[in-house]
Formats: structure tokens, sequence, C-alpha cells
């Protein structure tokens, strides 16, 4: 008779667990944020802190696979510069190095995997470059 009742407790567990949707984020609960929204024009390195929204906490060890950098704010987005991923200098913050090769308007396109989601998360950030 008790192994009985463990089978059945186990069932009912079971049928829990496969009938309650496992509560993932949305990319929307996460977003990439500039640390400075200027820059200086020549060779200019970029903070970016990505934050789970929900909690206000930055989110380390997130994979980086987009990045792109160019003019679209000022209407040229054909006008990209070279852009490479640095060493974090703390968790959550995301290093780039961009030649940014006049003053105006610039938009920072990343991508990204957060551990244990599904889904990919993308903003696009804009930043303004001075001489």
């Amino acid at each position: 008779m008790k192994k009985i009742g463990t089978l059945f407790a186990g069932l009912a567990l079971a049928s829990i667990l496969t009938s309650t949707p496992m509560a993932f984020a949305a990319p929307s609960d996460y977003e990439f944020q500039l640390v400075q929204p200027e820059t200086k024009s020549g060779e200019a390195i970029l903070d970016v802190r990505l934050v789970d929204k929900r909690s206000g906490k930055s989110v380390p060890h997130a994979v980086i696979f987009a990045k792109r950098i160019d003019m679209a704010p000022d209407g040229m987005e054909m006008m990209s510069a070279p852009i490479e991923e640095m060493p974090s200098t703390e968790p959550g913050i995301y290093r780039f190095k961009a030649q940014i090769t006049m003053a105006g308007g610039w938009r920072l396109s990343l991508g990204a995997k957060v551990q244990g989601e599904t889904e990919t998360v993308e903003n696009k950030l804009v930043l303004q470059a001075t001489q």
C-alpha cells in the first residue's frame, strides 16, 4: 500500500511539473545600455552594460555574437566602422574598441545570448561622437 501511495505522489508531481510552463525571460526583459553616450572620434572604447530590466541588475557572461557600428542616425547607414570586442573590466559590462571616423550620430547594434535563455537579445544604441 505504501508503494502505491508513493507512486501516486510521484505521478501527481510529474503532472504538475509538466503542466506548469517554465518561466523564461523574454528578450524584451533585457537591454543594453551605453555607459557613456558620447565619445570622441578616432579610436574609441565603448562600454555597454547588459541589464535585466526585471531586477535592474547587470547580466554577466552573455555571449556577444553580433556587433556593428554605423552612422544610421545621421542617414549614412552604409558608413560603418571596424569594431572589436575587448576584455571586460567588470561583470555585466561589455567593452568594444571602434574606429569612429567622424563626428556625428553613430548606432551600435548588438546581438547576444544570455545564459539560460532560449532567445536572442538584440538592441540598437545611439551615441554621439565629437571631434
